[in-house]
């Protein structure tokens, strides 16, 4: 049988509806690691780049920038201009949900009621100007009545809901009308700023940005990443930590294993981020170019969330040898990293396989003790890279910019089920 899966795997086998709407990326622990072999019931995004999954109850929401869209062994053509919603048991594309927004959807997180809050760069949802930061019905794709965040002068690249907050990065500079730094707390209610006012400034290059964040399942750690080098005017080069209960404090974990440089290329080589499902620890991954292992350019790296204190280094290490990761999914049992790498356990490579490199082309799954990759090695074409891994109690989701799945045609979107 054919294997069809869209440039974003989806790890669900099947989501009934009524099921519960997981908060955020860290809250799913897995009991194995998923199947190699993905569903071939997916619909196939076949043009652009899938940035965002989000499950809300029976729906499947997907955004990015894109506009082609067609359900798994069809040839018609649907228009979806960056965001739509399937049926995740049937595959389907929802009829009903066609929401318009003008420009590149970044993020997406589910939201109470069967809703789900968008970010990205856009400025206007369905004609009206909400800003980068909308909440919709997904059974009607009509924006929610009252949510309002009025953000302002920028883009939503990065966002987490904790039950009545929904943490937001980016590079705007106005939330409810008023300057904020590029990090924010919003209520999931009404939209409106909550508190969170720490300065996040001076960037290392290009533009003050928030690129990547993520929230313990108990909301009380934050970590952000970005091109800044100060936060609440402390030295905290490309990532820090904000103590999130009661009032937003900016944690004394710290340290500078991201302050060496990697390509110039890059304003910021700082990817994507995600906290184990008990909060005890996260994985950071990076890009930029093959340094060898003194510096964490293209690697994904474990750090303890209970340490506190400036000089703290990973718990483990694990390099490409030259190659992008952009996304991380941790599940308990496995650390799936997504990009456009071609291998994994390769500190010595340089755009080569070094001693005890493994092949792993764009996915991977790695063992949470040691960082080792594990024997799971699905495969994808490389592209740009997997943008998106999302976990669910079923599965996992995979959202990138190629078509290619183990070996197999799959459009932009595809779902690994758990065994």
């Amino acid at each position: 049988m054919r294997r069809r899966v869209l440039s974003v795997a989806i790890a669900t086998a099947a989501v009934t509806a009524g099921a519960a709407v997981p908060a955020a990326q860290a809250d799913i622990a897995q009991s194995a690691v998923v199947s190699q072999n993905p569903v071939n019931t997916t619909p196939n995004v076949t043009d652009g780049t899938v940035r965002a999954i989000a499950v809300v109850g029976s729906k499947v929401v997907v955004a990015g920038n894109f506009d082609h869209v067609k359900n798994a062994g069809s040839s018609t053509t649907i228009a979806r201009h960056n965001i739509f919603a399937f049926d995740a048991k049937t595959g389907k594309v929802d009829t009903k949900f066609v929401p318009k927004v003008d420009g590149t959807v970044y993020a997406l997180q589910p939201g109470a009621s069967s809703t789900v809050y968008v970010g990205g760069s856009f400025t206007n949802t369905n004609g009206v100007g909400l800003g980068s930061l909308t909440r919709l019905s997904v059974t009607t794709g009509k924006a929610v009545s009252g949510f309002n965040a009025r953000i302002g002068h920028g883009l939503v690249f990065t966002m987490v809901r904790r039950g009545s907050h929904v943490y937001i990065g980016g590079e705007f500079t106005k939330v409810g009308g008023k300057a904020h730094a590029p990090l924010a707390r919003v209520d999931a209610t009404t939209g409106k700023d909550t508190g969170l006012n720490l300065s996040v400034t001076t960037p290392r290059s290009g533009a003050l940005k928030v690129y990547r964040l993520a929230v313990d399942p108990a909301d009380k750690h934050l970590v952000i990443d970005g091109t800044f080098t100060q936060v609440a005017g402390k030295r905290r080069y490309q990532i820090a930590m904000i103590n999130t209960s009661g009032t937003p404090t900016l944690s004394s974990w710290a340290t500078e294993r991201y302050a060496t440089p990697c390509s110039s290329s890059f304003d910021t080589y700082m990817r994507g981020i995600d906290f184990a499902p008990d909060g005890s620890y996260f994985v950071v991954v990076t890009t930029g170019a093959p340094h060898g292992t003194t510096q964490l350019c293209d690697s994904a790296a474990r750090w303890e969330t209970n340490k506190t204190g400036a000089g703290q280094n990973p718990t483990w290490v694990n390099w490409t040898g030259g190659d992008t990761l952009l996304s991380v999914s941790v599940t308990g049992k496995a650390v799936y990293v997504g990009g456009h790498q071609r291998w994994m356990d390769n500190p010595q490579g340089h755009d080569s396989a070094g001693p005890g490199a493994v092949s792993r082309p764009g996915i991977a799954a790695l063992n949470p003790s040691g960082g080792k990759a594990l024997s799971w090695n699905p495969t994808r074409t490389r592209g740009h890279g997997v943008e998106t891994l999302v976990a669910t109690s079923s599965g996992l989701y995979v959202g990138s910019d190629t078509d290619e799945l183990g070996h197999e045609y799959h459009g932009r979107i595809g779902e690994f089920p758990l065994s």
